[in-house]
């Protein structure tokens, strides 16, 4: 399988199927909010933590996309061979003030021990008007450990964005309680211990519950701290 086919099967087109409970709701829901902030990309994008850039071709194809920019470490441990178009020390990113038009970074900042520091980099090189978009994860296990630091509250990553100077922010659910609960489902059936046999048979079984969950997945506009309290992950929109 080359690069291409490994995105679309595991980032752009994966299947509602058994071989999929770990990955289905992460990757579906996050792609759901990239494909509703892309329209509004324009000029040049910086990807941060880009890894294997999946959505790299969505966003060039942003006629108002001029330049696609990804970022990551200059030895990425866990990307193989992809090669970012910028590499960066972790700190301080390679670019000049005002340099960019949009920022995104998926499933990047509950990585970083000092957001505060990194949101400051992400404003510094955003242009005026310019817009930064990004997800994070609620429900997920440890991973990438020990670079594994935070899970965000709505209310905690809109005080951190908007300390960083970004107004207009905005913050979603980016899947509701039964996608939560089908992300747990496939956490657990991976990686919960119990035998081989008992995990492909326990897969099998709770399948169905599975996509029912996420067929069925409601996602709310507001925070309420009872019956919209729930999510898997969020996504926030802001501006500077």
């Amino acid at each position: 399988m080359n690069l291409q086919e490994q995105i679309e099967r595991e980032f752009l087109s994966v299947s509602l199927a058994p071989r999929n409970l770990l990955i289905y709701a992460p990757r579906t829901t996050i792609l759901a909010s990239v494909r509703r902030e892309t329209p509004q990309f324009h000029g040049t994008v910086l990807d941060i933590g880009c890894g294997f850039m999946p959505y790299r071709k969505l966003i060039e194809s942003n006629r108002n996309v001029t330049e696609y920019l990804g970022l990551d470490l200059a030895s990425p441990t866990y990307y193989a061979n992809v090669e970012p178009d910028l590499k960066w020390d972790g700190r301080e990113i390679p670019l000049e003030d005002s340099s960019v038009d949009c920022v995104m970074a998926t499933e990047f900042l509950e990585h970083y021990a000092e957001p505060d520091k990194i949101l400051a980099e992400i404003f510094r090189v955003t242009r005026s008007s310019g817009r930064f978009f990004a997800t994070v994860p609620f429900i997920w296990n440890l991973h990438e450990v020990p670079f594994d630091e935070y899970r965000y509250t709505p209310y905690s990553l809109r005080r951190l964005v908007q300390a960083a100077g970004f107004s207009d922010v905005e913050i979603r659910p980016s899947g509701g309680w039964n996608m939560a609960m089908a992300q747990q489902l496939g956490l657990w059936l991976t990686f919960a211990p119990m035998r081989n046999f008992l995990r492909s048979i326990s897969k099998l079984l709770v399948f169905p519950i599975f996509a029912l969950l996420v067929k069925t997945d409601r996602i709310y506009e507001n925070f309420d701290g009872h019956g919209n309290s729930m999510f898997s992950g969020l996504s926030l929109t802001a501006r500077k």
